[in-house]
């Protein structure tokens, strides 16, 4: 099939370079010149704008966007419907909003222009191990697609999800449960390092040990053996964590559905905590116990000592 891809990043030329390993025809677009000179040497086609991307694709045009979410996805779906004809597929691999979806679905369906939105999984390592993909929009327009999906994923790694939305919906909550994962792990691992037998264990050692039959075997845990192995201490690493929207989307869906989420409301607070320094709310804290005194201390030797109000 023929593709036109919209995004040159990280993702979106992996994915372009799958499609071509795969024996796909992929046009691409992107805004640095050098991005599209590396998808030619791999047997692509480049395109220098929109309307040169629109002309070298065959219809019924295939158009998939990896770009980020929001405003600029937002801008390309905008500059696209007045260049595609009905019965045109665009397709929006970025983690967009499933809210986002239904309100495109319903406003390019107008146009005659289907949208199918899907959620993909697998970051850098996609080119070699394939995308995890959760594909959203209408069934038979998904199985016009289906020949790309599954040149993209892995064996038994993607799943036509349901109506326009479902896509983006079960990424979203994909990403929240990869929050509090991701968690878990850190919780764990800090526990390690500061016990007493923490200075003499080497933490990529436990990492790969755990990986090797134990529950909680993951390939996020296979990232940490090499995280480990290069600094331990991790010196160079700030703790700094940004946040991308799924896992406050996934509260508020939680909310709206009556849904306990205490661990993902948790990782995602963590996160909030880590790219703040000097929290006024902490100071608050620091500033009561100050006047009330007579709080308890925990020491290490678990003896219990009661700091006296002077």
């Amino acid at each position: 099939m023929k593709v036109g891809i919209v995004g040159l990043g990280k993702m979106g030329m992996n994915m372009a370079k799958r499609l071509l390993k795969g024996g796909h025809k992929v046009v691409a677009y992107n805004r640095t010149k050098e991005k599209l000179k590396e998808i030619a040497r791999y047997g692509g086609d480049k395109s220098f704008s929109l309307n040169d991307l629109v002309k070298k694709l065959e219809n019924p045009r295939i158009i998939w966007l990896m770009l980020p979410a929001g405003d600029i996805t937002e801008k390309y779906i905008n500059d696209l419907i007045y260049l595609l004809k009905k019965e045109d597929i665009i397709i929006d691999g970025s983690n967009g909003n499933y809210k986002d979806d239904i309100r495109r679905f319903k406003e390019l369906k107008k146009d005659g222009i289907h949208y199918i939105d899907a959620g993909v999984s697998g970051g850098i390592w996609g080119l070699k191990n394939g995308y995890c993909m959760m594909v959203g929009g209408e069934k038979k327009v998904f199985k016009r697609i289906e020949p790309i999906i599954k040149t993209l994923a892995p064996k038994n790694g993607y799943l036509y999800c349901g109506s326009s939305g479902a896509g983006h919906y079960v990424k979203m909550v994909h990403n929240a449960i990869e929050y509090a994962l991701m968690e878990a792990y850190a919780e764990g691992f800090h526990l390690l390092k500061a016990s007493q037998f923490g200075k003499k264990l080497k933490l990529n050692k436990v990492a790969d040990m755990w990986n090797h039959g134990s529950v909680i075997r993951s390939w996020l845990l296979e990232l940490l053996i090499d995280v480990f192995k290069k600094d331990d201490e991790l010196k160079d690493i700030t703790g700094y964590v940004e946040d991308s929207g799924e896992a406050r989307w996934a509260l508020n869906e939680a909310i709206e559905n009556g849904i306990a989420a205490d661990v993902i409301s948790i990782s995602l607070f963590k996160r909030f905590n880590s790219r703040q320094q000097n929290v006024f709310a902490n100071k608050i804290i620091a500033a009561l116990r100050n006047k009330f005194g007579g709080h308890f201390l925990f020491k290490k030797n678990y003896k219990i000592k009661i700091k006296e109000k002077s």
